[in-house]
């Protein structure tokens, strides 16, 4: 199995009129501080504050009628339930969400506030996806995966696709990894449309199993990461995600907390919008110069902004 740059196209066809497509931002204090051309792709203004309602839209509009009728079910720490719900809205069903019980208050309301129900588990001792699937046999409903699923990681994609679209060659593309399905999908459209540039993932330090898996040339498990990029807290990568992975993402680089919190505050003060801690790791790595060398001309995917403000106030004070 696998997804090549038309299946992003396809994706980006299905998508359009009801995703957003999100601005690219630009800072002349952040291209001095790094020294290259850095253009941002902002999918912290996305439709649910994430990049994830281009996959879960893109596979949910893919069911059939009595699939729909049915009704969802997803797996998630906040933004892909987020968007499944409202993708099952969109469509006119329901959704059912597994969702860690230390999941940030703010994404479980978002998550009803789009009409789903919530069911809670121990991230640090249950398996979600055998949770999750079970959940969804049980109820009849079909389970849409954070990544694990090739129309998922093509809509992913597409933000990649609309970046290049808009601003042109690049040569290189700097993404957050959880998961891996924005990742894949990203290298999938970027190298599809660019042959020549190189694709680099970030990772938390306490979540660095992609970074591992690559260099081993397997997959590898981490324990459960404790870091504020709670969107990035995977243990290990998806078997699909780094099958994508493994050919086209050219380097993975890790960034600390105290990174990620430095970002979020240049991000809010300098280019005057918020950044949720998984979706500035991009930013951090630039910042922290994790990228040597850095190119000339970089696209960042800021993969969202989900994050309530007493909590932001507590990561940047």
């Amino acid at each position: 199995m696998t997804v090549t740059l038309n299946d992003v196209q396809d994706a980006a066809a299905r998508i359009e009129g009801v995703a957003h497509r999100t601005p690219v931002l630009r800072s002349r204090t952040l291209d001095a501080l790094v020294g290259a051309e850095v253009h941002v792709k902002c999918e912290n203004l996305q439709r649910i504050g994430a990049f994830k309602f281009r996959g879960a839209y893109n596979a949910a509009s893919r069911l059939s009628p009595e699939q729909v009728a049915r009704g969802i079910a997803a797996y998630s720490s906040g933004n892909h339930a987020q968007a499944v719900a409202l993708a099952a809205r969109e469509l006119g069903t329901t959704a059912v969400i597994l969702m860690p019980e230390d999941t940030p208050r703010s994404k479980v309301e978002a998550t009803l506030g789009y009409g789903a129900e919530v069911v809670t588990y121990d991230r640090y001792t249950g398996d979600r996806v055998a949770i999750g699937e079970a959940l969804a046999a049980d109820r009849g409903l079909t389970l849409i995966p954070p990544y694990e699923h090739p129309h998922v990681i093509a809509g992913q994609g597409t933000a990649a696709l609309e970046l290049i679209e808009e601003v042109g060659d690049l040569d290189a593309l700097v993404v957050p990894v959880g998961g891996g399905g924005l990742i894949a999908g990203s290298a999938t459209a970027a190298k599809g449309l660019l042959p020549g540039i190189s694709v680099i993932g970030v990772e938390p330090e306490q979540g660095d199993d992609t970074k591992r898996s690559l260099e081993a040339g397997r997959r590898v498990s981490v324990p459960v990461p404790r870091t504020i990029a709670d969107g990035q807290a995977a243990d290990i990568p998806g078997e699909l995600t780094f099958s994508l992975n493994h050919k086209l993402v050219d380097d993975i680089v890790l960034v600390s907390d105290d990174e990620i919190r430095d970002a979020m505050r240049f991000a809010f003060e300098r280019m005057k919008t918020v950044m949720e801690p998984s979706g500035a790791t991009p930013l951090a790595a630039l910042l922290a110069g994790r990228i040597e060398p850095l190119p000339r001309r970089v696209g960042v995917i800021v993969s969202g902004g989900n994050i309530d403000a007493r909590r932001f106030a507590e990561l940047i004070g």
